[in-house]
Protein backbone atom coordinates (compact mmCIF):
# COMPACT_ATOMS: atom_id res chain seq x y z
CA UNK A 1 0.00 0.00 0.00
CA UNK A 2 0.71 3.47 -0.48
CA UNK A 3 -0.40 6.91 0.36
CA UNK A 4 -1.22 10.31 -1.69
CA UNK A 5 -1.62 13.16 -0.30
CA UNK A 6 -2.74 15.78 -3.85
CA UNK A 7 -5.74 14.84 -6.39
CA UNK A 8 -2.93 15.33 -9.22
CA UNK A 9 -1.74 11.88 -7.39
CA UNK A 10 -5.15 10.67 -7.14
CA UNK A 11 -5.87 10.96 -10.44
CA UNK A 12 -3.00 9.83 -11.90
CA UNK A 13 -2.91 6.47 -9.70
CA UNK A 14 -6.79 6.08 -10.90
CA UNK A 15 -6.25 6.12 -14.15
CA UNK A 16 -3.56 3.59 -14.18
CA UNK A 17 -6.11 1.26 -12.82
CA UNK A 18 -8.92 1.87 -15.04
CA UNK A 19 -6.46 1.46 -17.78
CA UNK A 20 -5.87 -2.18 -16.13
CA UNK A 21 -9.87 -2.44 -16.26
CA UNK A 22 -9.68 -2.80 -13.00
CA UNK A 23 -13.07 -1.68 -10.35
CA UNK A 24 -12.23 0.36 -7.57
CA UNK A 25 -14.10 0.36 -3.73
CA UNK A 26 -13.49 3.57 -2.11
CA UNK A 27 -13.72 3.46 1.80
CA UNK A 28 -14.44 7.02 2.90
CA UNK A 29 -13.03 7.46 6.88
CA UNK A 30 -11.93 10.48 9.24
CA UNK A 31 -9.14 8.36 10.57
CA UNK A 32 -8.42 7.32 14.21
CA UNK A 33 -9.46 3.81 12.67
CA UNK A 34 -10.54 0.71 14.70
CA UNK A 35 -11.28 -2.83 13.81
CA UNK A 36 -14.64 -1.00 12.28
CA UNK A 37 -13.17 0.66 9.74
CA UNK A 38 -11.19 -2.14 8.71
CA UNK A 39 -13.82 -4.62 8.48
CA UNK A 40 -15.27 -1.68 6.01
CA UNK A 41 -11.85 -2.31 3.90
CA UNK A 42 -12.37 -6.05 3.92
CA UNK A 43 -15.92 -5.74 2.93
CA UNK A 44 -14.41 -3.28 -0.36
CA UNK A 45 -12.29 -6.25 -1.40
CA UNK A 46 -14.94 -8.63 -1.83
CA UNK A 47 -16.58 -6.00 -4.16
CA UNK A 48 -13.54 -4.78 -6.18
CA UNK A 49 -10.09 -5.22 -7.38
CA UNK A 50 -8.64 -2.20 -5.62
CA UNK A 51 -9.39 -0.88 -2.50
CA UNK A 52 -8.81 3.06 -1.91
CA UNK A 53 -9.32 4.26 1.46
CA UNK A 54 -9.55 8.19 2.45
CA UNK A 55 -8.80 10.04 5.63
CA UNK A 56 -10.04 13.33 5.95
CA UNK A 57 -11.10 15.16 9.14
CA UNK A 58 -13.89 17.12 7.26
CA UNK A 59 -14.30 20.22 9.11
CA UNK A 60 -17.50 21.23 6.57
CA UNK A 61 -19.73 18.43 9.22
CA UNK A 62 -18.03 19.85 12.90
CA UNK A 63 -20.56 22.63 14.21
CA UNK A 64 -18.76 25.68 15.84
CA UNK A 65 -18.80 23.99 19.53
CA UNK A 66 -17.71 20.29 18.52
CA UNK A 67 -14.67 18.75 18.49
CA UNK A 68 -13.01 19.49 15.08
CA UNK A 69 -9.38 20.69 17.06
CA UNK A 70 -9.80 17.64 19.59
CA UNK A 71 -10.64 15.10 17.07
CA UNK A 72 -7.82 12.11 17.29
CA UNK A 73 -5.13 11.81 14.37
CA UNK A 74 -3.17 8.76 13.94
CA UNK A 75 -1.71 8.62 10.56
CA UNK A 76 1.24 7.04 10.86
CA UNK A 77 -0.69 4.05 12.70
CA UNK A 78 -3.80 4.13 10.25
CA UNK A 79 -1.70 3.79 7.78
CA UNK A 80 0.20 0.74 9.39
CA UNK A 81 -3.55 -0.48 10.01
CA UNK A 82 -4.82 -0.37 6.30
CA UNK A 83 -1.91 -2.13 4.97
CA UNK A 84 -2.56 -4.55 7.47
CA UNK A 85 -5.80 -5.49 6.04
CA UNK A 86 -4.84 -5.61 2.24
CA UNK A 87 -5.77 -2.16 1.23
CA UNK A 88 -3.99 -0.95 -1.88
CA UNK A 89 -4.07 3.08 -1.50
CA UNK A 90 -4.47 5.82 1.33
CA UNK A 91 -5.70 9.14 0.15
CA UNK A 92 -4.89 11.81 3.07
CA UNK A 93 -5.91 15.35 1.52
CA UNK A 94 -5.18 18.65 3.18
CA UNK A 95 -7.89 20.79 3.95
CA UNK A 96 -6.68 23.08 1.39
CA UNK A 97 -6.49 20.30 -0.79
CA UNK A 98 -10.50 19.71 -0.40
CA UNK A 99 -11.31 23.03 -0.22
CA UNK A 100 -8.86 25.15 -2.33
CA UNK A 101 -11.26 28.38 -2.60
CA UNK A 102 -11.53 27.86 1.70
CA UNK A 103 -14.99 26.76 3.10
CA UNK A 104 -16.73 29.56 2.76
CA UNK A 105 -16.54 29.50 -0.49
CA UNK A 106 -17.17 25.98 -1.06
CA UNK A 107 -20.03 24.65 -3.38
CA UNK A 108 -22.39 22.53 -1.03
CA UNK A 109 -24.61 19.44 -1.47
CA UNK A 110 -27.80 19.08 0.62
CA UNK A 111 -29.95 16.26 1.06
CA UNK A 112 -33.03 17.94 2.17
CA UNK A 113 -35.58 16.16 4.83
CA UNK A 114 -33.08 13.37 5.53
CA UNK A 115 -30.29 16.08 7.10
CA UNK A 116 -32.47 18.17 9.04
CA UNK A 117 -34.50 15.38 11.44
CA UNK A 118 -32.71 13.46 14.48
CA UNK A 119 -29.06 13.81 14.09
CA UNK A 120 -29.34 16.78 11.66
CA UNK A 121 -31.49 18.63 14.37
CA UNK A 122 -28.81 17.88 17.06
CA UNK A 123 -26.18 18.95 14.80
CA UNK A 124 -27.35 21.42 12.65
CA UNK A 125 -25.59 21.67 9.04
CA UNK A 126 -23.77 18.21 9.73
CA UNK A 127 -25.27 16.46 6.92
CA UNK A 128 -24.49 19.19 4.69
CA UNK A 129 -20.62 18.84 5.25
CA UNK A 130 -20.91 15.06 4.75
CA UNK A 131 -22.74 15.24 1.70
CA UNK A 132 -20.58 17.78 0.32
CA UNK A 133 -17.04 15.83 1.24
CA UNK A 134 -18.71 12.20 0.36
CA UNK A 135 -20.07 13.89 -3.22
CA UNK A 136 -16.47 15.71 -3.87
CA UNK A 137 -14.63 12.24 -3.01
CA UNK A 138 -16.77 10.24 -5.20
CA UNK A 139 -15.79 12.85 -8.34
CA UNK A 140 -11.92 12.46 -7.11
CA UNK A 141 -11.97 8.68 -7.07
CA UNK A 142 -14.79 7.81 -9.45
CA UNK A 143 -15.22 4.37 -7.47
CA UNK A 144 -17.58 1.90 -8.59
CA UNK A 145 -18.58 1.53 -5.30
CA UNK A 146 -18.13 3.18 -1.60
CA UNK A 147 -18.14 1.13 1.35
CA UNK A 148 -19.83 2.72 4.99
CA UNK A 149 -20.59 1.03 8.45
CA UNK A 150 -24.24 1.29 9.66
CA UNK A 151 -23.67 2.60 12.81
CA UNK A 152 -23.98 5.73 11.32
CA UNK A 153 -27.48 4.80 9.93
CA UNK A 154 -28.72 8.20 9.08
CA UNK A 155 -25.63 9.49 7.34
CA UNK A 156 -26.11 6.11 5.01
CA UNK A 157 -29.43 6.61 4.17
CA UNK A 158 -28.33 10.37 3.72
CA UNK A 159 -26.00 9.39 1.20
CA UNK A 160 -27.84 7.05 -0.63
CA UNK A 161 -30.32 9.27 -1.01
CA UNK A 162 -27.82 11.88 -2.71
CA UNK A 163 -26.66 9.25 -4.82
CA UNK A 164 -30.17 8.50 -6.65
CA UNK A 165 -31.22 12.19 -6.70
CA UNK A 166 -27.68 12.95 -8.65
CA UNK A 167 -27.55 10.06 -10.55
CA UNK A 168 -24.01 9.77 -9.35
CA UNK A 169 -22.63 5.94 -10.54
CA UNK A 170 -21.67 4.74 -7.37
CA UNK A 171 -22.77 1.44 -5.54
CA UNK A 172 -23.29 2.53 -1.96
CA UNK A 173 -22.74 -1.11 0.64
CA UNK A 174 -23.56 -0.79 4.43
CA UNK A 175 -21.76 -2.83 6.64
CA UNK A 176 -23.17 -4.01 10.26
CA UNK A 177 -21.86 -2.57 12.93
CA UNK A 178 -18.23 -4.13 14.90
CA UNK A 179 -18.83 -3.91 18.37
CA UNK A 180 -17.15 -4.69 21.49
CA UNK A 181 -17.46 -7.47 23.87
CA UNK A 182 -19.87 -5.28 25.83
CA UNK A 183 -21.88 -4.51 22.68
CA UNK A 184 -20.61 -1.18 22.77
CA UNK A 185 -20.34 -0.23 19.08
CA UNK A 186 -16.74 0.45 18.01
CA UNK A 187 -15.97 4.67 17.37
CA UNK A 188 -13.18 7.32 17.29
CA UNK A 189 -14.96 8.57 19.87
CA UNK A 190 -15.12 5.85 22.15
CA UNK A 191 -11.64 7.09 23.41
CA UNK A 192 -13.16 10.18 25.36
CA UNK A 193 -14.81 7.60 27.87
CA UNK A 194 -13.46 7.12 30.93
CA UNK A 195 -12.92 3.29 32.22
CA UNK A 196 -16.83 3.66 34.29
CA UNK A 197 -18.17 5.14 31.42
CA UNK A 198 -16.87 2.49 29.12
CA UNK A 199 -19.14 -0.06 31.22
CA UNK A 200 -21.93 2.39 31.41
CA UNK A 201 -22.02 2.66 27.59
CA UNK A 202 -23.11 -0.45 26.79
CA UNK A 203 -26.24 0.34 28.04
CA UNK A 204 -27.37 2.28 24.90
CA UNK A 205 -26.82 -1.14 23.26
CA UNK A 206 -28.67 -3.00 25.85
CA UNK A 207 -31.86 -0.64 25.79
CA UNK A 208 -31.97 -0.71 21.86
CA UNK A 209 -32.30 -4.81 22.01
CA UNK A 210 -34.94 -4.46 24.49
CA UNK A 211 -36.94 -2.14 22.62
CA UNK A 212 -36.55 -4.51 19.45
CA UNK A 213 -38.14 -7.24 22.02
CA UNK A 214 -41.20 -5.20 23.02
CA UNK A 215 -41.76 -4.52 19.32
CA UNK A 216 -41.19 -8.28 18.21
CA UNK A 217 -43.66 -8.87 21.15
CA UNK A 218 -46.48 -6.95 20.16
CA UNK A 219 -45.68 -3.76 21.91
CA UNK A 220 -47.10 -0.90 19.31
CA UNK A 221 -47.24 2.06 21.73
CA UNK A 222 -43.89 3.59 20.33
CA UNK A 223 -43.72 6.76 22.23
CA UNK A 224 -44.23 4.92 25.55
CA UNK A 225 -41.28 2.70 24.50
CA UNK A 226 -39.20 5.55 23.61
CA UNK A 227 -39.68 7.10 27.04
CA UNK A 228 -38.78 3.84 29.02
CA UNK A 229 -36.02 3.96 27.10
CA UNK A 230 -34.48 7.53 27.78
CA UNK A 231 -35.32 7.27 31.25
CA UNK A 232 -33.12 3.81 31.23
CA UNK A 233 -30.22 5.71 29.85
CA UNK A 234 -30.25 8.36 31.88
CA UNK A 235 -30.32 6.15 35.54
CA UNK A 236 -27.31 4.74 33.46
CA UNK A 237 -25.65 8.07 33.56
CA UNK A 238 -26.75 9.14 30.06
CA UNK A 239 -28.05 12.67 28.89
CA UNK A 240 -30.57 12.65 26.28
CA UNK A 241 -30.36 13.39 23.28
CA UNK A 242 -32.83 11.91 20.89
CA UNK A 243 -34.32 7.87 21.08
CA UNK A 244 -36.74 7.15 18.11
CA UNK A 245 -38.36 4.43 16.40
CA UNK A 246 -38.77 5.23 12.60
CA UNK A 247 -39.39 3.72 9.38
CA UNK A 248 -36.22 2.21 8.28
CA UNK A 249 -36.52 3.34 4.93
CA UNK A 250 -37.82 7.24 5.37
CA UNK A 251 -36.62 7.35 9.16
CA UNK A 252 -40.21 9.11 9.91
CA UNK A 253 -42.15 8.00 12.50
CA UNK A 254 -43.13 3.98 12.38
CA UNK A 255 -46.38 2.38 11.99
CA UNK A 256 -46.85 -0.69 13.40
CA UNK A 257 -46.64 -2.81 9.99
CA UNK A 258 -43.53 -0.67 9.14
CA UNK A 259 -39.87 -2.00 8.22
CA UNK A 260 -38.19 -0.34 11.83
CA UNK A 261 -35.06 0.85 12.63
CA UNK A 262 -34.46 2.49 16.36
CA UNK A 263 -32.02 5.09 16.57
CA UNK A 264 -30.51 6.61 19.03
CA UNK A 265 -27.87 9.36 20.43
CA UNK A 266 -26.99 10.35 23.99
CA UNK A 267 -24.58 11.93 25.82
CA UNK A 268 -21.57 10.47 28.00
CA UNK A 269 -19.51 12.04 29.54
CA UNK A 270 -17.82 13.90 26.72
CA UNK A 271 -18.49 11.29 24.07
CA UNK A 272 -21.34 11.61 21.68
CA UNK A 273 -22.78 8.05 21.69
CA UNK A 274 -24.89 6.98 18.68
CA UNK A 275 -26.16 3.39 17.61
CA UNK A 276 -29.01 1.34 16.40
CA UNK A 277 -30.69 -1.67 16.23
CA UNK A 278 -33.10 -3.20 12.95
CA UNK A 279 -36.13 -4.88 13.72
Amino acid sequence: MYAIHTLAELRAAVREHRLADKRIALVPTMGNLHQGHLSLVQTALQHADIVITSIFVNPLQFGPNEDLDSYPRTLTEDQQKLASVGCHLLFAPTVSEVYPDGQAAQTLVEVPGLSDIHCGVSRPGHFRGVSTVVCKLFNMVQPDVAVFGLKDYQQVAVIRKMVRDLCIPVDIIGVPTVRAESGLALSSRNGYLTQDELTAAAVLQQTLQLTADAVRQGSTDFPLLEEQAQKTLENAGFRRDFYRILNRDTLLPASPADDKVVLAAAFLGRARLIDNIEI
